[in-house]
């Protein structure tokens, strides 16, 4: 099948019953994207390039001025890049979570299963702490509880970590589909 002739999948035997009820609802969507004639790299590609521009720049950037805000002895230091990690890290995490939902629907458009790679599970796992910090920065780090403002600077450096793991098996898996 080449790509365009969109069929659903529906291995049974692999994919398991959450799977196909997520196939399900997004296979409409998918194939009215499928109507638009993608050139098939931007389908296969233009998920990892726009989602390493928004993970190694947007976070990157977030990682370093959350960090630099941490630990700045200047106070004026300190507060400019807070409110810089303030400014860019709620960007990042709406671009994550649009950007797995668009890796989705490219996995659906090829035909690909959804449920069954670490790609899919290492962007589940960053997403879940990406919320977890955003609620912990929502709710002022407990009103200004010091051990939360830690919390929240090593969940945000694990999550990069996990987004660069998370890179590597995306990769592998544009490679081999």
């Amino acid at each position: 099948m080449t790509y365009g002739q969109h069929v659903k999948y529906c291995d049974t035997s692999e994919e398991k019953t959450v799977g196909m009820a997520l196939r399900g609802y997004l296979e409409p969507i998918a194939n009215w994207f499928t109507q638009f004639n993608l050139p098939e790299p931007i389908v296969h590609w233009g998920h990892p390039v726009m989602m390493a521009i928004v993970v190694f720049v947007m976070g990157g950037f977030a990682a370093y001025a959350g960090w630099q805000g941490r630990l700045a002895t200047d106070t004026g230091v300190a507060i400019e890049q807070k409110q810089n990690h303030a400014k860019i890290a709620p960007l990042m995490y709406l671009f994550i979570v649009l950007g797995a939902t668009g890796g989705i629907l490219s996995l659906v458009m090829q035909d690909e299963p959804i449920l069954e790679s670490p790609h899919f599970w290492t962007g589940m796992g960053a997403i879940a702490l990406l919320t977890t910090n955003a609620i912990i920065a929502a709710t002022k780090f407990g009103k200004g509880n010091e051990t939360l403002r830690s919390a929240h600077a090593y969940i945000g450096s694990t999550t990069l970590v996990l987004l660069i793991v998370h890179a590597f098996f995306g990769t592998q898996m544009g490679l081999s589909i």
